[in-house]
């Protein structure tokens, strides 16, 4: 297991799914976790809850990714908290799916507000005050590559933007010792893509290991690019889908 004693850490979307993976993989390495939920407010507080009896250290912020400057108040409070910020992990996001034909310029607002622009200001945030070493590590999906089923333009085009946005920012905090990875993943086995849903057969079936990656796959990736072990792998994308895109 990685080592993050010491490290404070800032994971946005954490209440579930990967995020709340990525949040119990953090600090079981020994870091001290802010993380943010929308509107999972019994889920966050069962997660500080049972993270807390196991001796760590996590604290729960409530904070929409879909309003500006939210994500950026939460960091400043995590810091005011903790003292400092090593790793940002953006993990919030959100999925629109239906027909183009019925999508809204409301729609497009909300999908890139969230899963592009709160990364932005999370990372514009965090920049100005991590120290040498920070981590920054994104969720994206491996649907920024190949949109393969219908009704997911909005998600797929806002995954996208997430590869330049990563290659683009490791050159500018290089010099400052800070690395940023976007991981990929495909398939994972979570509420908002669930194993058993009505298109799983389809998506194992573009799999070449038949089956659903689980939360902990990511929050593992997560782990070792937000380490100090990791200090020359940025600009990165690491894709986890089972061999859905090979």
């Amino acid at each position: 297991m990685q080592n993050l004693k010491d490290k404070v850490a800032f994971v946005t979307g954490g209440s579930r799914g990967i995020g709340a993976a990525i949040v119990k993989r953090l600090a079981a390495a020994g870091a001290k976790v802010t993380f943010t939920y929308v509107n999972g407010k019994s889920q966050a507080e069962a997660l500080v809850k049972e993270l807390t009896e196991e001796g760590l250290t996590v604290v729960a912020l409530q904070s929409d990714n879909a309003r500006e400057g939210a994500v950026s108040a939460a960091i400043d409070q995590a810091i005011e908290h903790f003292g400092k910020l090593d790793i940002l992990v953006n993990s919030a996001g959100v999925y629109v799916g239906k027909a183009f034909e019925e999508h809204t310029t409301e729609d497009y607002d909300y999908v890139m507000n969230v899963n592009v622009k709160s990364v932005f200001e999370a990372c514009l945030t965090a920049s100005r005050k991590m120290e040498q070493g920070g981590r920054i590590v994104t969720i994206g999906s491996c649907m920024a590559d190949r949109a393969a089923v219908p009704q997911a333009t909005l998600y797929a085009a806002s995954k996208s933007a997430l590869s330049g946005f990563t290659r683009g920012l490791s050159r500018d905090l290089g010099p400052k010792g800070i690395t940023v990875n976007l991981i990929q993943p495909g398939p994972v086995d979570t509420d908002m893509n669930p194993s058993t849903s009505e298109f799983s057969d389809f998506q194992r079936g573009m799999m070449a290991i038949p089956k659903y990656g689980r939360p902990e796959h990511i929050a593992d990736a997560v782990a070792f690019l937000a380490s100090p072990t990791n200090s020359y792998t940025t600009g990165s994308v690491m894709t986890i889908d089972g061999g859905t895109l090979s």
